[in-house]
């Protein structure tokens, strides 16, 4: 009698908090999640002046011609190793420890190939323009990434040097609450921008 009714408790127990864990706690947690970060949890769309989805604020993606090249015209994220290249369905790291013989030749080829793109010297080029994110994934760069496109993109886009700062400054977040992180400027709502300029 007792092997009985402590499976009937078990099983009991299993049902309600299948009930709560798995149906009631996360349609809250969506619920809270929706109501109180809205724009987020419906995966922060951008869309042109057509209504057309053009990707989403918080997963990066490249800028590039059919052949591979980056386009002039548009600012470069960092690079990825999530796949082929901010592929959410591959998100990682390329997981080369800071020793790495293959980390330090792609570093050094990314830096030749940025300098030349942008008209620069390779000592200018920011940490976050030739190394990748964790997840491989990451929207944003750094204000000083962003400050050495300038230049391009103006003449690229025949824009005055000043408007592109000034549309830099616009998407440049700071730190959060002041404090946590370092300040970044989101590639993708910038291009989106760019292209609505």
């Amino acid at each position: 009698m007792t092997f009985a009714r402590t499976l009937s408790t078990a099983l009991r127990l299993t049902l309600v908090m299948t009930v709560i864990l798995g149906i009631v706690y996360p349609l809250v947690v969506g619920g809270i999640g929706a109501l109180v970060f809205g724009r987020q949890a419906s995966g922060s769309w951008i869309t042109d002046t057509a209504g057309q989805v053009r990707g989403s604020a918080l997963i990066g993606q490249t800028f590039v011609a059919a052949d591979g090249k980056p386009l002039a015209r548009y600012f470069q994220p960092r690079p990825s190793a999530a796949g082929d290249g901010y592929d959410a369905t591959a998100s990682g790291g390329s997981n080369l420890g800071p020793e790495s013989p293959d980390l330090l030749v792609s570093i050094t080829a990314r830096q030749a190939q940025i300098a030349a793109f942008n008209g620069v010297p390779v000592k200018q080029i920011p940490a976050d323009a030739v190394t990748a994110s964790g997840s491989g994934l990451d929207p944003d760069i750094s204000p000083e990434y962003a400050a050495l496109q300038i230049p391009r993109i103006a003449t690229a886009r025949g824009l005055p040097v000043a408007d592109v700062e000034a549309l830099v400054a616009r998407h440049t977040t700071g730190r959060d609450l002041g404090f946590i992180g370092e300040p970044r400027v989101n590639v993708v709502t910038l291009n989106a921008a760019l292209d609505g300029y």
